[in-house]
């Protein structure tokens, strides 16, 4: 089941996705404006760190800019087994691997 908050293009895609057999035949929506509220919340400091930025020059430096977020939020959140929150050379060092920036 998907819960979507009611745009008329989900139903649409999924019946798309069903036909094309990229999704199970017993997929179905369940339109709820606030079932969603958990997931939203998840990513609501990329949203909140993008709001004092200018504008991205490029369509890579923000996809860049969003990782970097995202894995810091991780990080802080305990979902990265294998770095400590207090380590930041291993944060640093998951940083690079996750971005593809040299050492």
């Amino acid at each position: 089941m998907i819960n979507v908050d009611g745009p008329p293009a989900y139903a649409g895609a999924v019946a798309d996705l069903k036909a094309d057999r990229r999704a199970r035949s017993t997929l179905s929506l369940s339109n709820g404006a606030y079932l969603n509220n958990i997931i939203e919340q998840d990513h609501r400091f990329n949203k909140e760190a993008d709001y004092g930025e200018p504008g991205f020059r490029s369509v890579e430096v923000a996809c860049r800019t969003i990782a970097g977020y995202a894995a810091m939020h991780a990080i802080r959140k305990g979902q990265v087994r294998w770095v400590a929150k207090g380590d930041a050379i291993e944060q640093r060092e998951f940083i690079r691997t996750i971005l593809g920036i040299a050492a």
